[in-house]
C-alpha cells in the first residue's frame, strides 16, 4: 500500500468477470473505476458497522493461543460449578 496525499493506492485482484463489470458500473455512471471501487468499500465498511458484534467475535483471535496450561484444566469443573450453584441455593433458603 502507498500513501499519496491522504489516500493509499492498493492492488486488488479481479476475476475477468468481475473487472468487467467494474468497468461496465463505471461507465454506466459515468465514474473511474477506482471510484466505483471506492463506493462499493465505503458501502461495505457502512454496511459492518451496523452488524453486531458477539463478545465471542471480539475475542475469537485469543481463542487457543495460551500455552503451557496444564492438560487437566478443565477437570472436574462441572462438578465444582454444580457445587457453587447448590451452595448458592442453600443460601437463598
Amino acid at each position: 500500500m502507498r500513501e499519496n496525499q491522504n489516500k493509499a493506492t492498493i492492488s486488488v485482484r479481479l476475476t475477468a468477470d468481475e473487472e468487467r463489470v467494474v468497468r461496465l458500473l463505471a461507465k454506466r455512471r459515468k465514474r473511474t473505476v477506482s471510484d466505483v471501487i471506492r463506493d462499493a468499500v465505503a458501502d461495505f465498511v457502512v454496511s459492518d458497522a451496523k452488524t453486531p458484534y458477539r463478545p465471542y467475535d471480539r475475542i475469537a483471535d485469543l481463542i487457543g493461543s495460551v500455552t503451557d496450561l496444564p492438560a487437566d484444566l478443565s477437570e472436574g469443573s462441572g462438578d465444582k460449578f454444580a457445587a457453587i450453584v447448590r451452595e448458592k441455593a442453600g443460601r437463598r433458603k
